[in-house]
């Protein structure tokens, strides 16, 4: 019962991410403010990304080999709990709103930090926000200290889900070839690194961060104080006990179904056929990686199960309906993303609050504009 209990919680917090960042996804994706345009994996981009995966994988199993494990890890959590903290903040940002009573005294603030002078003059930081805001970020504060003292599960799942959350929001495709690009990429980065080598085990056994979801196998036995975990990454596998074994990529499919949503909605059919079959096609995909990884007692590259799913699936339904020209033409940034900035980095989580992607997205969108702001603080 505690294992079927703690596999069905990992499951659903999966789903929740996918279904409610693709949502969020359409809204960022449709806002006529270009501040507030989500980053774009284009095709490029997206042959790179198994490359630069790659890379960084290997340079935390060095790090974590020629360096004393405690102090990366202090140094990762203290990393993880200020973007933990501001993911979380963006993430209840738009539910806490409607808590606040209609007269709150809501005020504005901006801290701007520019360098240089005259022309020349860049900004660095233009971080605008309000007191709802700060009322939200000294709550996200609370759970931040509360996992950075205790790295309880329930601290690290909601850092979690907002990492994801945020992900899913803020990260698009291009277009489907985009998609099929990145995630047959990974697919083979995923296979080789979990059967071909010990490195991500390695760096997943040894690497503390909520940049996974567990849930306790003995909840029942021993309530919140529970120790034995279900796990799966933000990265890739659902893992038993603690014999921490993981990988990295299960979430790479969200941003394809909430290209696959945003598809729905170009066809002006008022059906989202697409995004729904992918996410059926997730869950397949999510449970056969579980049931084989039970069956076999050994960690699993759960993209050998979800890329196939969640690339077949909607493709047999555009064959079916006669639509595969209309889904590999269709292009997010040229429909409904008219001005989005090329990624040319390659963020390892998501989460600013709503206010700073703005300021940072200003930057790559309206240089000329900015220089014109005068150097003030708040």
């Amino acid at each position: 019962e505690g294992m079927a209990l703690a596999y069905g919680s990992l499951v659903l917090m999966a789903l929740l991410p996918i279904f409610f960042g693709a949502l969020r996804s359409v809204s960022c994706a449709k806002s006529k403010n270009s501040s507030e345009m989500p980053e774009t994996i284009t095709s490029r981009d997206a042959a790179r990304f198994p490359i630069v995966a790659s890379c960084t994988l290997l340079g935390l199993y060095l790090f974590f080999k020629i360096f004393s494990q405690e102090y990366i890890n202090l140094l990762l959590s203290m990393y993880f709990f200020v973007l933990g903290i501001l993911a979380l903040s963006h993430t209840i940002s738009p539910m806490m709103n409607r808590f606040f009573p209609a007269n709150f005294p809501n005020k504005q603030y901006q801290l701007l930090f520019t360098q240089g002078s005259g022309e020349s003059k860049e900004e660095i930081v233009n971080y605008e926000f309000d007191t709802k805001d700060l009322v939200c970020l000294a709550l996200s504060s609370v759970v931040g200290v509360w996992y950075l003292l205790r790295k309880h599960w329930i601290a690290n799942n909601l850092f979690g889900l907002a990492f994801s959350l945020n992900g899913v929001e803020l990260l698009h495709l291009n277009n489907v070839s985009t998609g099929c690009i990145l995630l047959g990429g990974l697919f083979i980065y995923d296979v080789f690194w979990v059967f071909g080598t010990n490195v991500m085990v390695t760096v997943a056994k040894s690497f503390e961060a909520p940049i996974k979801l567990v849930f306790p196998q003995d909840l029942l036995e021993k309530g919140l104080d529970a120790d034995n975990f279900a796990m799966l990454g933000l990265g890739d596998i659902v893992i038993p006990g603690k014999d921490k074994k993981s990988g990295d990529g299960t979430g790479i499919p969200w941003i394809f179904i909430a290209l696959l949503l945003r598809f729905d909605i170009s066809l002006k059919k008022n059906t989202h056929t697409y995004f729904y079959t992918s996410f059926v096609a997730y869950i397949f995909g999510l449970g056969l990686t579980i049931f084989i990884m039970h069956i076999f007692k050994h960690a699993q590259p759960a993209l050998l199960y979800l890329v196939p799913a969640c690339i077949g699936f909607p493709l047999l339904v555009a064959l079916a309906k006669g639509e595969v020209t209309e889904m590999f033409s269709y292009e997010s940034s040229a429909e409904i993303l008219p001005h989005t900035p090329r990624l040319t980095h390659f963020p390892t989580v998501s989460g600013s609050p709503a206010s700073l992607a703005d300021s940072m997205q200003q930057k790559l969108s309206c240089p000329r504009r900015r220089r014109q702001q005068s150097p003030s603080a708040m």
